[in-house]
């Protein structure tokens, strides 16, 4: 019998430890759905990319932060985009990770996630294997914010003959169509649909929502039906899956909790 979820899940929980270990490579725990069953992303069987949408409190943060931690965890590389300069600080200096978070450098750094798709799809083009290439976990939260900043610093370093619209924008979005052939997970998060991430909804398997309005609903997942009622219930989201959803409260990770990776300290398991 199971019961259902009510109070915050974290890491020292028995239960959510016990599915976190009894998870394959390629998937990894959101949290729990209402009814106490797990509630994962299978990268390789679903897709590799997942947006995360909600409003102020809604957990945005929480669910970017819980999912990048297990795959840097499984050994992905990571790029960490946080604009908000505080969201992801947890990030700074984990090995294998480069965190970024001036626009100048959000702006190079999605610049190098462009020669970096093009040098794997070199690789894949020239193996016919990716199970060498590690994964590549990038994490671009403040998703509606960022793109308009990136807009307006092109406009202030773009010379005579360069494209009029930012490359970096490009650049992502060429990541979102192409990652899955090259182990590059997009992770996205925003607080607003502006627009552009209903326009890329088809490149994300999972949407989790939280907190959000019809509009919003409508936008991201239109094949629901009924819109669920909202849950104000801190860390509680409704995931989508295809024409699924499921009520679920995230796991939280404290910044220590996801520094190392989703793993119980010694003081946790003591």
């Amino acid at each position: 019998m199971t019961t259902k979820t009510t109070t915050t899940l974290r890491l020292s929980d028995p239960a959510v430890r016990e599915h976190l270990e009894a998870l394959p490579a390629s998937q990894v725990l959101i949290g729990l759905a209402d009814d106490g069953q797990p509630v994962c992303i299978d990268l390789d069987g679903e897709g590799p990319h997942v947006l995360v949408c909600s409003g102020t409190g809604g957990g945005t943060t929480t669910v970017l932060r819980t999912l990048a931690a297990q795959l840097l965890h499984d050994g992905s590389d990571g790029l960490v985009l946080d604009n908000k300069r505080i969201s992801h600080r947890w990030a700074n200096g984990v090995p294998g990770v480069t965190y970024c978070r001036d626009i100048a450098d959000i702006h190079n750094a999605l610049m190098g996630l462009r020669a970096e798709l093009q040098r794997r799809l070199h690789l894949i083009n020239q193996d016919g294997d990716i199970d060498d290439l590690p994964r590549l976990t990038v994490v671009f939260d403040a998703a509606d914010a960022t793109l308009g900043q990136l807009a307006r610093y092109w406009g202030t370093v773009r010379e005579k003959g360069d494209p009029k619209t930012s490359p970096a924008v490009g650049a992502l979005e060429d990541a979102l169509f192409a990652g899955p052939q090259a182990r590059i997970h997009i992770l996205v998060g925003a607080q607003l649909d502006t627009g552009v991430l209903g326009q890329w909804r088809e490149h994300f398997s999972t949407v989790v929502l939280g907190r959000v309005t019809t509009r919003t609903w409508n936008r991201l997942a239109p094949q629901i039906h009924p819109t669920p009622e909202p849950n104000t219930q801190p860390g509680h989201v409704h995931v989508v899956q295809g024409s699924n959803t499921h009520p679920t409260q995230v796991l939280l990770l404290t910044d220590t909790e996801a520094t190392a990776g989703g793993v119980p300290t010694e003081a946790e398991e003591g």
